[in-house]
């Protein structure tokens, strides 16, 4: 199997086109999410992990298995509640008698795409042994290190802070994730569509499978392989920077976020079937990418600000570049 940092051998017009095909499988059981879908697919393509924070009983988990379903990828669910252990995630060692051996019980993060249900339920320890597996793409176990399998990305929900038994993820942690969504409510007709698919057949049964792990990690690289310009580059630079001086926030976003950015743009990029990234490639995922890295002041607080208007005021105010190198 091809690692990410390897350059597999693709057709780019093939690989976008086994993802628009993807995403409109996902989107017969996903009703009326459209630009969340996108985002979550550019954020696979970028190579990194989702959040997605709102209440229960909005889609989340149907998403996860939907696209996981349609890219032909080994899907694994985790029940997060206080009493899942980090063993559960990572995995264990357990002595064979017969062969007076330790061998190793593979972990649920041994798949493609994990999804981490109510991942702010978790404790911190357990919260931390998925960390490592985000982050370095491996686990270890007893000091011996197991590879898991490309492409995998963690697809974590979480309840609004406040719901009974939730606990605030970290900063840090909340950083590891590439992008942040909320799935909303549906209008009345497209949850008329939802109850309707509902009363036979399970519509995951509709899904059909378009690709696989191998042809998704061929559009990663695609995707990854669009071209960005000098201009584009210091733009996604100066739009970080200018949170860490916002005047409406406590706590600005990190390098991290200038590279989730790049990458997400790229991703973005290449749904949409360009060639290269523009400003407006970036200002349309900045939101999902740096939101959930920063904190409110209290002059934003003050004034009833949230986190997207705060956001949008520091793009307003970096110089877009309209030259971008074509």
């Amino acid at each position: 199997m091809t690692r990410e940092n390897e350059s597999p051998l693709y057709d780019a017009a093939k690989a976008r086109e086994n993802i628009l095909a993807l995403i409109k499988e996902v989107e017969k059981v996903v009703i009326g999410k459209h630009n969340e879908i996108i985002m979550l697919t550019a954020a696979v393509l970028s190579g990194g992990h989702i959040l997605i924070e709102d209440v229960p009983g909005v889609g989340k988990t149907t998403l996860a298995a939907s696209f996981a379903k349609a890219a032909g990828l080994k899907f694994r669910r985790a029940q997060f509640t206080p009493d899942v252990m980090a063993s559960d995630i990572t995995g264990f060692s357990i002595y064979n008698r017969q062969k007076e051996t330790f061998e190793f019980r593979e972990g649920l993060v041994m798949c493609n795409i994990f999804l981490a249900d109510e991942i702010n339920r978790a404790s911190p320890k357990t919260q931390s042994a998925l960390l490592e597996a985000m982050e370095e793409g491996k686990v270890t176990v007893d000091g011996k290190t197991w590879e898991i399998p490309t492409p995998f990305t963690v697809i974590a929900t979480q309840n609004p802070s406040g719901y009974v038994g939730t606990y605030p993820l970290p900063e840090a942690q909340m950083d590891r994730f590439a992008v942040r969504i909320s799935m909303g409510y549906p209008s009345e007709d497209e949850e008329l569509s939802i109850i309707l698919d509902r009363k036979s057949d399970n519509p995951l049964d509709k899904v059909r499978t378009v690709t696989d792990a191998e042809g998704l990690n061929a559009a990663r690289y695609a995707a990854q392989s669009i071209e960005m310009s000098s201009e584009v580059s210091r733009y996604i630079v100066k739009t970080v920077a200018a949170t860490r001086n916002s005047e409406y926030l406590s706590l600005g976003a990190s390098p991290r976020a200038s590279i989730a950015l790049m990458k997400v743009s790229r991703a973005f990029a290449f749904l949409k079937g360009k060639d290269y990234v523009t400003p407006e490639d970036v200002s349309a995922v900045y939101r999902a990418v740096v939101a959930h890295r920063v904190v409110l002041g209290q002059e934003a607080r003050l004034s009833r600000m949230d986190t997207g208007e705060v956001l949008d005021r520091v793009l307003r105010g970096v110089e877009v570049p309209y030259r971008t190198g074509r």
